[in-house]
């Protein structure tokens, strides 16, 4: 019987051949091109097969966890040297407690791709004309108020003229008594402190190597780290109580308006019996807000609007409604209820109606209450000061 040779064609050239090793025209070896081509098959499953993203072996807990194990230990020996050694070291400082001010909230970063382009709205043969709500020309004609002892609002009465309250731009002598004890207290125990962490570093000089001495420099590092945290805010503190208790001057109060252009007071007055104050300064950029006549009182269940900075959220409007009128129990003064949050920096902001219309400076809330804060009547504030009302 007869073997018919099989017939190989090149890959690479075509040639036609008997040959199975290598091509007689163009020299291709066949073995070699077969195991290229094995290898980029297995490339491209690689590259395709999907990933399975790495385990994180450790996390947040652990590391608390971890936290917790050392400040733990570190109190156990702590309490051990010294009972060990018959030293009075006192405790680590608490933080000092910071002067009231709001804080600085950062705007949320976009969660949009830079790179991904926005759709475009299909085009419209006319805009709509949007109405101009009532509640816009009152936000613009309120004002941010800033001090060396703490942050409110205001709003303009007149062209060249804007309420708040007096605790704005004057601190209260109880709270200023108060902010002093606090941050004496702070100064003492950090003094103390660092008396505790001197005798540590002595006697660490006078102790032999050993498992007691290397626990020592543990316990010492600890209480340096911990002092080194507790110092800056007891300086920033400090640094603002001397600010405090220097002589009032109107160039110390700073005034924001709603488009962020920044003036200082030219003058202020306060008020004797009242928790009002009056800024006199001078802009073109006033808007002026409408103050509501005495025959168009609130009703009980009417809408109203609060409008400041709160924590430094600049011109934040928050709604509720007027609860009713109250009679302070010990001015007697007349005063406007309302649930409409008033948050610190809300302080010296108006209180308005659905048609814009100021009825009221926002002045205080209850403490450990919900929904109840109060505003001065605006009639008060134009008897007050001797205004006469636009």
């Amino acid at each position: 019987m007869a073997i018919t040779e099989q017939t190989i064609r090149c890959p690479k050239c075509g040639h036609e051949q008997t040959n199975p090793l290598e091509c007689e025209a163009c020299g291709l070896l066949f073995r070699k091109y077969e195991q290229a081509q094995e290898r980029a098959k297995e490339r491209e499953t690689l590259t395709a097969a999907p990933t399975e993203p790495p385990t994180r072996r450790s996390g947040p807990l652990a590391r608390v966890g971890v936290a917790l194990l050392l400040v733990a230990v570190t109190a156990a020996l702590t309490s051990f040297l010294v009972a060990g050694k018959g030293s009075n070291t006192p405790a680590p400082p608490a933080p000092p407690v910071s002067l009231p001010t709001a804080d600085h909230v950062p705007a949320s970063p976009s969660s949009q791709p830079e790179n991904e382009q926005l759709p475009e709205s299909p085009p419209s043969a006319a805009a709509p004309v949007m109405a101009v709500s009532p509640i816009e020309p009152a936000q613009r004609g309120t004002v941010a108020i800033e001090t060396p002892w703490g942050k409110g609002s205001g709003f303009f009465l007149t062209s060249t003229s804007i309420v708040t309250n007096k605790h704005v731009v004057e601190p209260d002598r109880q709270q200023l008594e108060e902010i002093r004890r606090t941050i004496r207290t702070g100064r003492q125990l950090i003094d103390l402190e660092q008396q505790s962490i001197s005798e540590l570093r002595n006697r660490l000089r006078r102790m032999e190597e050993g498992p007691t001495r290397r626990q020592l420099v543990i316990i010492l590092a600890e209480k340096e780290r911990q002092l080194a945290l507790a110092l800056p805010p007891q300086e920033e503190a400090e640094a603002r109580l001397r600010e405090m208790e220097k002589p009032r001057s109107a160039s110390a109060i700073k005034i924001f308006l709603a488009d962020g252009s920044e003036y200082t007071a030219n003058s202020f007055q306060v008020s004797a019996k009242r928790d009002l104050a009056l800024l006199s300064i001078y802009t073109a950029k006033a808007v002026v807000l409408t103050p509501a006549a005495n025959n168009q009182p609130l009703r009980q269940g009417d809408k109203v609007f609060t409008i400041g900075n709160p924590v430094g959220l600049r011109n934040t409007v928050t709604a509720g409604i007027f609860s009713g009128y109250r009679q302070h129990k010990e001015s007697g003064e007349i005063m406007l209820q309302t649930d409409a949050p008033i948050n610190p920096g809300n302080s010296g902001g108006p209180l308005i109606d659905e048609q814009g219309r100021v009825h009221g400076v926002n002045t205080l809330i209850i403490q450990n209450t919900q929904g109840i804060g109060f505003a001065i009547p605006i009639q008060a504030v134009f008897e007050e000061f001797s205004l006469t009302p636009p």
